[in-house]
This record gives structure tokens, C-alpha cells and sequence, in this order.
């Protein structure tokens, strides 16, 4: 304890100590725990480059800044030849064992009024299914397609990492081998004041924040995961985050173009739907790809148009990629600044214990997080490759109780989506002006994941079943 204790002092972050002979041996146990995961070189760098430094906002040339290249959807990508060869491309590292999918999956259902982790929350308009099942069945549904195990890759947090586990357990893993569900929990850091302070949060804990979905590649390098990984022949992972049910788990398509492109990482983009929709945007930057924020994008960059009307930075960037083994070993794992995920600066309101030891919740930000971002390993890879996805197939994520992006358009969309597979079979549903069935219908990843395997699979059916209220295809 006192060398951890002079380390501290050295710092100038002693005032840690500051009520610790007043715990009891637990709570000295679990704050020395806390203090010795604390990398105090790191967070000097961050207090002197994010907290005190004069230019630490400093913004982005814009007009440095172009719209970035993307592969665009073809009228048919079953008949397109460029999309054909990545699919048979994709398809070959998939059977071959290649792929691995992996969720961020950290957070709670705050927004929604659940007191859950998100993976949790029931989003299917028939069987009520969680996030976690529908994903679960869209890797089940892969792994039988291809005849191969697929490992499943969940970053869980320290606050919803227990419930996590014992909901798959609970649920016999949905279906899949719980040997092929790997779960680790996402890094935490260090707030600190507007002084560089780490924060007491109470007498015996300091304040200790997630360090953001960037921090999944050096959580996967120390929680062992790339290892494993690495031992199964793994070599590309499937990113996606908890609140999207329509994400292509296991595309081969993109599987394809990713290694087509010899890229080290690729992305999806989806359209964006309206000018000023709150999505990152992919760009060009001195050369290199990068994804900016909405909120750092200025709204007449955002109304851009070309020549023909449509917008030119079109290109939403909605947390879909592939990211190679070997290149989240080389971020996740460096020393060299160069090669890791820069942070960011976040002043959050956060609980402190004040000069009288009380804890006090402050009304306006008192502090400092520190988070990084995974599309800012966008600039780091190699030969970056974007394709382009149909919004009506790949993303409509479940984040705000009511309005845009909540339940309710999550499960008209998921209807909407399974109506077009029905028309493709040449059955009609019948649907309101936005193409969204008045019936409950749905259709489990095991039946199909797309419209070409729905075709298939519907035209098997013997006899077939009425398309009414309540209809479930599984």
C-alpha cells in the first residue's frame, strides 16, 4: 500500500487517500484494487493533451474535408458480377471458419425506462424476443447455413456484466454452444475535475467511467479474446452494437469486399434519411478515411448537395464493420501512441465527495470522461473499404422510449422488412403508406436472414400457412 501510495503522491493524485484510514479492510481492499488499475502515465498524458491543453477542442479544417468513396448498391446485387464474386469470396471464409461476430454490448436500457442491460429488451412484434435472441439466432441461423461454428464475441460492462451472463445461461444460450459465447468486460478509466483531480466519488471509490466503444480493442487484447480468437483461426470479426435487431450479422457480401479490398477495416454506410439525421458521416481527411460526428459537422455541410440534388455527404455511418484479428492485436495491444485509439473529452456531471466528505451530485458538469471511439481506427488501416447497405434490411436501432428510433418504429420496420421477403415470394401483405403491415407477423432468423433464403424456404413450405395476425416462421 505505501508504494502504491508514494506512486499516487508523485502524481500529484494523493488526495485518493484522503479518508482511507477510515474505511474498514474491505473498503480499503476494493479502493487499492481500484488505484492499482489506474495507469497514472496515461492519464498524465490525457490531463496535459485533453484537460489543461489550450487547443484541445481545436476543430477540424473543413475545408480540408471531402465525402468519402463507398462501393453503392446495385438495382440487384443477386445478378450484379462485382457483388456475386465478394459473396462467393465471403461465403469461402465463412465455411472456412474465418469469421467471428462481436457486439458491444455494455450499456443499460436507461432511455427506454428499463432497468436492464439493452441485450435484454424485447423487440420482436410476435414472440416478444430480446435483442440477444434475435442476434443469437442470426449467428445459429449462419452457422448451419455455412456448416461451420461461429463464435460470438460480447462485451458486457462492469454494471451489466452479471445479468448478461445469467440471461444467456438462463436461456441455454439461445441455441448456440456456450463455448462459442465469449464474454469480456469493457475498460473503465478515471474521471477527473476540471484540474485533473481524480474524483472521489464516495470516501472508498474513486470515480471510474466506461472508456467507449474504442475501448473494445485493447479489452479484447487483455481479456484474452484476440487470443482465442487467433487459436481458432478467427481472422476478421463482424462489429456491431446492441440496439440494432436488423444488422446482417454474418454478411458475406461484406465479408467478401473486406477481403477483396485486403482492408484492415470496412464499414457500412447507410444512406442518411434526411439531411440533418443524427448519424456520423463518413469523410475524407488529408487522405484518410474518418467518420464525423453530426454534432461536429456544421449543418451546411450536413445540406450539402451536387449537381443533381442529392446530398453530398450522404454517407451514415451506423456502427456496422469488419475489423481484422491482426489489426485489433496491433491497436489494442501498442504502446506507440501512433498505433492506438486517440481519447476524447467528455465533461459529464459526476457524484464527488466534497471538503466535508459528503457526497454531493453536482447540477452542471464538475468533470472530465475520458472514451475513445472504434471508428477512429477508420484512419489507422489499411486500404479502408465502405459498402453501401439498404437501410430497410440492416438498421433500425431500439434508443429512445418513444418518437424516431424506439420500439414501435424498430418493430414497423422489422415487419416492413419481412412484408418485402413475403412480396418477393409473390404473396402480398397487405400495408399502410409506408409499407408497414397492419397484422403482427414475424419471422425467426431460423426460418431465413434475407430475402433470397425467405424465397427459398417459403417455396418448401407444405402446405403453406395463412398469412394472418400472429403468423410466426420459425
Amino acid at each position: 500500500m505505501n508504494t502504491l501510495k508514494e506512486k499516487f503522491d508523485k502524481a500529484g493524485q494523493g488526495h485518493v487517500f484522503k479518508y482511507f484510514d477510515t474505511l474498514d479492510n474491505p473498503q480499503q481492499d476494493a479502493l487499492l484494487g481500484q488505484l492499482e488499475s489506474v495507469d497514472l502515465d496515461e492519464l498524465n498524458h490525457l490531463n496535459e493533451t485533453l484537460v489543461f491543453a489550450k487547443n484541445a477542442d481545436a476543430g477540424i479544417d473543413f475545408a480540408k474535408l471531402t465525402p468519402a468513396p463507398y462501393i453503392p448498391l446495385p438495382a440487384d446485387k443477386t445478378t450484379d458480377a462485382k457483388w456475386q464474386e465478394a459473396k462467393k469470396v465471403g461465403e469461402a471464409a465463412i465455411k472456412a471458419g474465418k469469421v467471428a461476430a462481436f457486439v458491444v454490448a455494455g450499456g443499460q436500457g436507461t432511455r427506454l425506462g428499463f432497468n436492464a442491460p439493452k441485450g435484454l429488451y424485447k423487440v420482436t412484434p410476435v414472440k416478444q424476443k430480446s435483442l440477444f435472441q434475435v442476434f443469437a439466432e442470426k449467428i445459429l441461423s449462419a452457422s448451419r447455413k455455412y456448416g461451420v461454428r461461429i463464435p460470438w464475441i460480447v462485451m458486457t460492462s462492469h454494471i451489466n456484466n452479471d445479468a448478461t451472463v445469467a440471461f444467456f445461461e438462463e436461456n441455454n444460450f439461445f441455441g448456440l454452444d456456450k463455448n462459442d459465447v465469449i464474454f469480456f468486460k469493457q475498460g473503465l478509466m478515471p474521471a477527473v475535475d476540471l484540474n485533473g483531480k481524480i474524483i472521489l466519488e464516495s470516501k472508498g471509490k474513486i470515480a471510474m467511467t466506461p472508456d467507449g466503444h474504442g475501448g473494445c480493442l485493447r479489452g479484447m487484447v487483455r481479456s484474452g479474446a484476440v487470443a482465442e480468437l487467433k487459436k481458432r483461426g478467427i481472422e476478421c470479426v463482424s462489429y456491431f452494437q446492441v440496439d440494432n435487431p436488423l444488422v446482417d450479422i454474418i454478411d458475406p457480401y461484406f465479408v467478401g469486399f473486406h477481403l477483396m479490398g485486403k482492408s484492415d477495416m470496412s464499414s457500412k454506410m447507410i444512406a442518411k434519411a434526411y439531411p440533418l439525421e443524427k448519424v456520423g458521416h463518413f469523410c475524407m481527411l488529408d487522405g484518410k478515411l474518418t467518420v464525423v460526428e453530426y454534432s461536429d459537422l456544421p449543418a451546411e455541410y450536413q445540406e450539402q448537395t451536387d449537381e443533381n440534388g442529392k446530398l453530398k455527404f450522404i454517407a451514415g455511418s451506423v456502427a456496422i464493420h469488419i475489423l481484422d484479428v491482426a489489426f485489433i492485436e496491433r491497436l489494442g495491444s501498442s504502446t506507440n501512441a501512433a498505433d492506438r485509439l486517440p481519447f476524447h473529452r467528455a465533461n459529464k456531471k459526476i457524484p464527488f465527495v466534497d471538503e466535508n466528505g459528503n457526497q454531493q451530485k453536482p447540477e452542471k458538469p464538475n468533470g472530465v470522461k475520458f472514451e475513445m471511439f472504434v471508428f477512429d481506427a477508420l484512419p489507422m488501416a489499411k486500404n479502408p473499404v465502405i459498402i453501401e447497405g439498404f437501410r430497410g434490411d440492416e438498421f433500425s436501432p431500439v434508443k429512445n422510449a418513444e418518437g424516431l428510433d424506439s420500439p414501435l418504429t424498430c418493430k414497423n420496420h422489422q415487419k416492413a422488412q419481412w412484408a418485402r421477403w413475403f412480396a418477393a415470394a409473390g404473396v402480398n401483405v397487405d400495408t399502410d403508406k409506408n409499407a408497414v403491415p397492419s397484422i403482427d407477423i414475424e419471422v425467426s432468423p431460423l426460418f431465413a436472414s434475407n430475402q433470397t433464403d425467405f424465397v427459398e424456404a417459403w417455396n418448401k413450405l407444405d402446405p403453406k400457412p395463412a398469412v394472418k395476425n400472429g403468423l410466426y416462421l420459425a
